[in-house]
């Protein structure tokens, strides 16, 4: 068969030409929900497997010139997220939302392939990683972007808030089930980490560009240049910012005195101050600010924002709990602790499944302000149960907290991402719908900064001196304890983050564990001096986090109280109005 035969056969295949069936909204959730799947996994699939994926490179990612590494191969996905998908949602309005979703699923299939064929050691390795994984993240931010204004498109309104549903679930469990896959993966190889996206993603490229079609006329429209590269800088410079802002700096546990990231901080806000203006002034802006005019737009983002927040500390801390207290106390080896933390995730993960779905299909009926309101008010109750809790807790009891939390947060994101979706006009869901990934994503990214802080900070008033006293009891000299007590509270959360044993990694590098008696290094390694001694310092921390987790949670459903009921989006007039209105604003800005 000639070339011109294929594309004719290829043309024929995809039926592109032809209008969509009563099938076809299937197709599209199907599809979409295996999109967002992917990409929200490959997001925390490395959390977990980031010591094999280290050692496989042959880097050791806690020595102190490499912790670099470690925070640009967790937060580079995370912030290419946060800032790409509200540029890449306009251009799915303007271009074509499937052709923009099918672009990603390719190229987070081509990143998928490389990071797998990393061919690299120790640093060059990293940076390989590293890059591919931004590459990967800016198709899967295509993905995201796109996938929820697809499903608004295809579905009608009476199923909409089931659809995406399902498809905002799936999303929020990927980020649970990467870390179960994440662990189960790198047992067998550091590369299966990066393997298991090869055949999803491409299997999932051929499918979306063989039956996704284009359900909505694309709007025509000019790029706003000025306001994408200074939002996509104020956000990036943020963010980054408030990442540093974790690590130690001077004499303090924390960052957040250090000038660049003081800088960093206040650039990214004058640049996104800026953004705003430009908004506001240029005829066809990048994100009409105009829909926060509509209360239901703006308090489901909100919400969203707070309740992305609360949920990423949890996940951070949770992992803390489990691999760096809880695991080892019950007998688990630390280097197996990654594993067995996802797995005794799950139930929040099975919350999420179980609770997304249906309060979708309820909240068609009955709206969306009932169920995500009282989702935000259980998720404020399963904190208040986790902040109530021993650090040695009774598992059963932490499994229907964590079962509690999840069917709250199923109960919220699906109504809440449907009301949002809901609330205005067809030509912007493409772009409603990248602001509302830019608002989780970027919740995310903050919590990092923002949970990390506070444990830090908590651990900073009381683990000195207990891990001083305790180590000294044990026979290490009192220089060295002192100096290991000293080191900064980040590289111990970052050593049971990784799944090391925090006193081993403290103590080998000097050669203390040399100098002391086989039952003290016995005792020093084991698998319950180092919980003993910081439980009491990370019960403090954890109050801290969870206090705050809780508060945002609340506030969330403050807001999302006050998103009233369904309304139209703001701008409903016919496409000529529209047209006058922005011909008009281009000539009142054009210079005299």
């Amino acid at each position: 068969m000639t070339g011109r035969g294929w594309s004719a056969a290829l043309r024929s295949a995809r039926r592109k030409d032809t209008p969509a069936g009563p099938g076809y909204k299937w197709v599209a959730l199907s599809n979409t929900t295996l999109g967002v799947l992917i990409a929200t996994m490959d997001a925390s699939i490395v959390i977990i497997s980031l010591p094999a994926i280290f050692r496989g490179i042959g880097l050791d990612p806690l020595a102190p010139g490499n912790i670099g590494y470690l925070l640009w191969m967790i937060l580079g996905y995370l912030l290419v997220s946060a800032v790409l998908v509200v540029v890449l949602g306009r251009l799915g309005d303007m271009f074509g939302r499937v052709k923009i979703y099918n672009l990603g699923f390719l190229i987070f299939a081509c990143a998928s392939v490389a990071l797998s064929l990393d061919p690299f050691r120790a640093g060059a390795g990293a940076l390989w990683l590293i890059l591919w994984r931004i590459v990967q993240a800016f198709g899967g931010s295509m993905l995201t972007a796109n996938s929820a204004a697809i499903l608004t498109d295809a579905f009608p309104a009476r199923q909409r808030g089931m659809a995406l549903g399902i498809n905002q679930i799936t999303a929020l469990a990927g980020q649970f089930l990467g870390l179960l896959a994440g662990g189960l993966l790198a047992v067998v190889d550091w590369r299966a980490v990066f393997w298991v996206s090869v055949p999803v993603s491409i299997t999932g490229t051929i499918w979306s560009y063989l039956s996704l079609r284009e359900t909505s006329t694309g709007r025509p429209g000019r790029i706003d240049w000025l306001g994408n590269l200074t939002f996509a800088a104020g956000a990036g410079i943020l963010l980054a910012g408030i990442t540093y802002g974790i690590q130690p700096y001077g004499g303090s546990a924390t960052g957040w005195g250090n000038p660049w990231v003081l800088t960093g901080l206040i650039g990214g806000l004058a640049l996104l101050l800026a953004f705003c203006v430009i908004e506001t002034r240029v005829a066809e802006p990048m994100f009409d600010l105009a829909l926060f005019r509509n209360r239901a737009f703006a308090a489901g983002n909100v919400a969203a924002l707070l309740t992305s927040i609360a949920r990423g500390g949890l996940q951070f801390m949770l992992i803390i709990w489990l691999q760096g207290i809880w695991l080892p106390l019950h007998g688990y080896d630390f280097e197996d602790t990654p594993l067995w933390a996802g797995i005794f995730m799950l139930p929040l993960t099975l919350g999420f499944l179980v609770a997304g779905p249906v309060s979708g299909y309820l909240s068609d009926r009955f709206g969306a302000r009932l169920f995500s309101t009282a989702g935000l008010l259980v998720v404020t109750v399963s904190f208040l149960g986790l902040l109530a809790l021993p650090v040695d807790f009774d598992y059963g009891l932490f499994a229907a907290l964590l079962l509690l939390n999840g069917i709250g947060q199923g109960m919220f994101s699906a109504p809440n991402t449907s009301s949002i979706m809901g609330s205005v006009p067809a030509e912007y869901r493409g772009v409603a719908s990248g602001m509302r990934s830019t608002f989780q994503n970027s919740g995310t990214a903050l919590s990092i900064g923002v949970f990390f802080s506070l444990m830090v900070s908590g651990l900073a008033t009381s683990l000195p001196a207990t891990l001083k006293s305790g180590l000294v009891a044990h026979g290490v000299p009192a220089a060295s304890a002192a100096h290991a007590a000293s080191l900064p509270p980040v590289s111990t959360l970052f050593a049971t983050f990784l799944g090391n044993n925090p006193v081993q990694h403290l103590l080998a590098s000097e050669g203390v564990l040399d100098h002391v008696t086989r039952a003290q290094r016995s005792v020093l390694t084991g698998h319950t001096f180092f919980p003993q001694l910081v439980s009491g310092p990370f019960h403090h921390g954890l109050g801290i986090v969870f206090g705050v987790a809780a508060g945002m949670a609340l506030v969330s459903a403050v807001a999302s109280a006050l998103r009233g009921s369904h309304r139209p989006g703001p701008d409903h007039r016919k496409p000529e109005d529209r047209t006058a209105a922005r011909t008009a604003r281009s000539r009142h800005n054009a210079p005299s």
